[in-house]
């Protein structure tokens, strides 16, 4: 957002930024506060109108007054079949974190599925009349043309997880490298020998980087990576169970699975249970996500916890700021943010 008026202690105009950093609170909520948003709590209200008047912050008048041709909606889309939403626990639980942000605004949220052609055309005709004031996209593959009918459109995006390492839009992610280094660095830890990977869909950049840092685990503790050994899936209980039949046919001796989602790593289990072989007995076995499948499993499954609602969150603010800051894409460059939030593993009785 351009600003005008005093000048902050680096010499330039005071930003946004460095309203924040002083209040000690996200863009998004100073946003909030400037716009005259009553879900503040009145402590944050004081900090943020205390940080405004030290470093002498003056919004731009001009971009305030975008405000009166705002919809006040923003969408929350999902390139899926709606029967995918609701069978993976990722999808509410970004919708939770979503919903929880939503509450300090005065947006409504509209849910669309896009999984088909169909669904696509007509959501391109809907956005292309501006009837949201931006768009949260998640579950994006490389070759999803949803990101680049935004940027056409010029209409403020963030999506979830990075298309490519070379993102131009917006993004919230979680460390995904390190999350696949964690599961197999446990799995080495626990004695294991012949660790195996259930990738996801490898057209998704966060199923790629748990790839990696399951190669680069293996590699740092001197073991060759066997690609017969990495076999990806659809992040689906069937893609776990067909992924799980081709590794004991590549790999009957093997004694620890790495899975791309608890979804998977549920399909997982029951192939290796109807093979005859004990968790963790014979195969540890990990998951991602640590959603409540990884809780409610038996054993209860280890897994690797990624913050979906965090992330959730992070995305309505990055998509606020969005909002607020609508000049041409062109000229926002490098200050397009990716942010990563960190990962952990959480162990349990599958390992």
């Amino acid at each position: 957002m351009a600003v005008h008026g005093a000048r902050s202690r680096s010499g330039g105009r005071p930003t946004l930024e460095e309203v924040a950093a002083r209040a000690g609170v996200g863009r998004g909520t100073v946003s909030r506060v400037i716009n005259g948003s009553p879900r503040v709590s009145d402590a944050t209200r004081a900090a943020v109108e205390a940080a405004v008047a030290e470093l002498g912050y003056v919004p731009n008048t001009a971009a305030r007054a975008l405000a009166a041709n705002r919809t006040d909606a923003i969408a929350l889309v999902v390139p899926e079949p709606e029967t995918r939403f609701f069978a993976e626990p990722y999808f509410s639980d970004m919708l939770r974190g979503v919903g929880a942000a939503l509450s300090d605004t005065e947006l409504q949220l509209l849910l669309i599925f896009a999984g088909s052609d169909r669904e696509r055309r007509r959501l391109a005709q809907y956005l292309a009349a501006h009837r949201v004031d931006g768009v949260l996209l998640v579950s994006v593959h490389a070759d999803d043309p949803l990101p680049d009918l935004l940027a056409q459109l010029e209409i403020p995006a963030v999506i979830s997880g990075r298309r490519s390492a070379d993102e131009t839009l917006p993004s919230v992610d979680s460390d995904n490298f390190g999350g696949g280094r964690f599961a197999v660095e446990h799995l080495i830890a626990q004695g294991r020998q012949t660790i195996a990977h259930l990738a996801g869909r490898l057209d998704v950049f966060g199923a790629q980087r748990r790839v990696d840092g399951y190669r680069e685990a293996l590699r740092e503790a001197g073991r060759e990576v066997d690609d017969r050994l990495i076999v990806p899936g659809d992040f689906t209980e069937e893609g776990g169970r067909r992924a799980m039949k081709e590794l004991l046919a590549v790999c009957p001796t093997l004694d620890a699975v790495f899975a791309g989602s608890d979804v998977m790593a549920a399909g997982a289990r029951q192939v290796l249970r109807e093979a005859g072989r004990r968790i963790p007995d014979d195969v540890a076995l990990v998951g991602y996500d640590d959603s409540a499948i990884a809780r409610h499993m038996d054993p209860p499954l280890t897994s690797v916890r990624q913050p979906i609602e965090d992330m959730g969150r992070a995305m309505l603010d990055l998509l606020i700021d969005e909002i607020a800051d609508r000049r041409p894409a062109v000229s926002r460059g490098l200050e397009r943010r990716q942010l990563v939030l960190p990962t952990e593993l959480v162990a349990r009785a599958s390992s």
